[in-house]
């Protein structure tokens, strides 16, 4: 196991952090833009938010680096600024988190559909490459391939994060099918166990798509299937529209509640996607800190 998963797995559930955009956007972020370009812009709002999480008590931090790959950022003229952005985003949440916390760089999908032959796995691999090179250049001590919908782009993503010597958590967004227990390209919990497994990630789990009910049946899924250490990101239940605003029906008190059942499951890194905020990490870090 790597030197840093297991230092953080000494005391589990690691407790990580909540959603970033929502934040961002509260300080100004427009709806629909690339948030990524702020870590140029304005990094000290975003510093702000990681020290947020930081002072809820998350165990680890993420990166304002989701989009910040070469299909994403050149829709918005930024192509150029790849490395910058990825290694300030780093940059951003390392001071963020001092020594209190370990930072996890985040790479997100690019919105290209491999499987329709919008993009080739060659393109993939450069663009993936070219920001975890530059994620690990600014610093990560981490990697975490998340809300993939399609598992061959996450294996493309996580192939190349783990070349970087960093260790990697590769995580899908489930949702759709019978079940609620498939990515929206028909993965498989299982399907994802076994080719994560042979990449050689170090941890294996799931984020967004869903509240904590539902994360609970793909987190009892993967413990069933894997040895490998459980990363459960979940909203804060379903969205809702009102007066033109998405909420989440889940209060922080609720989700501090129901996230010890899906810790019994076997979560080992726990914390907040869509509709989650310092709020609700304060309340984990409480319960298990």
């Amino acid at each position: 196991m790597n030197e840093t998963v297991k230092k953080l797995l000494e005391c589990k559930p690691v407790v990580l952090d909540g959603a970033w955009g929502t934040l961002l956007q509260s300080k100004g972020l427009d709806p629909g833009a690339y948030p990524d370009e702020w870590n140029l812009s304005h990094p000290d709002k975003v510093e702000e938010v990681a020290k947020a999480y930081v002072e809820a008590g998350s165990q680890i931090i993420i990166t304002n680096t989701f989009s910040a790959n070469s299909f994403c950022l050149s829709k918005s003229n930024m192509g150029d600024k790849i490395r910058e952005i990825n290694i300030a985003g780093v940059e951003i949440s390392k001071r963020a988190a001092g020594e209190k916390a370990v930072v996890f760089a985040s790479m997100g999908p690019t919105g290209k559909n491999l499987a329709m032959g919008e993009v080739s796995a060659e393109a993939l691999v450069q663009s993936f490459k070219e920001q975890a090179e530059a994620l690990a250049a600014g610093g990560a001590d981490g990697i975490v391939v998340e809300t993939m919908m399609d598992l061959k782009e996450a294996e493309v993503a996580a192939k190349v994060a783990k070349e970087t010597g960093l260790p990697v958590a590769a995580c899908l967004t489930y949702g759709a099918g019978k079940n609620n227990d498939r990515t929206l390209m028909g993965n498989s919990v299982e399907q994802a166990v076994k080719s994560f497994s042979e990449l050689g990630v170090d941890i294996i789990g799931s984020n967004c798509g869903q509240g904590l009910e539902g994360m609970l049946n793909i987190c009892k899924q993967l413990k069933a299937q894997t040895d490998l250490p459980i990363w459960i990101k979940s909203n804060a239940g379903l969205p809702q529209y009102k007066n033109g605003q998405t909420v989440y029906d889940t209060t922080a008190e609720q989700f501090a509640e129901l996230v010890q059942s899906v810790t019994d499951a076997g979560a080992d890194f726990i914390g907040g996607c869509c509709g989650t905020s310092p709020a609700y990490i304060t309340l984990l870090a409480q319960k298990f800190n």
